[in-house]
């Protein structure tokens, strides 16, 4: 008995050891930076994407 829970603890703390779902995280964090850099910068990237379409759209490419 006292091996099959010594055996059970052992698996548990291995689980735990995992790095498995630390790049989830890591993705998770990134696309909420992406996501408030985009809300803080809102208006300049708008300014930015409507002068780069309407450079496109009158035929100017310079």
């Amino acid at each position: 008995m006292k091996e099959v829970f010594r055996d059970k603890l052992c698996q548990i703390i291995a689980l735990t050891k995992k790095d498995e779902g630390m790049e989830l995280v890591q993705v998770a964090i990134l696309v909420a930076i992406a996501i408030v850099i985009g809300l803080i910068f809102r208006t300049q990237i708008q300014a930015f994407v409507e002068d780069i379409f309407d450079t496109l759209s009158s035929g100017k490419f310079t």
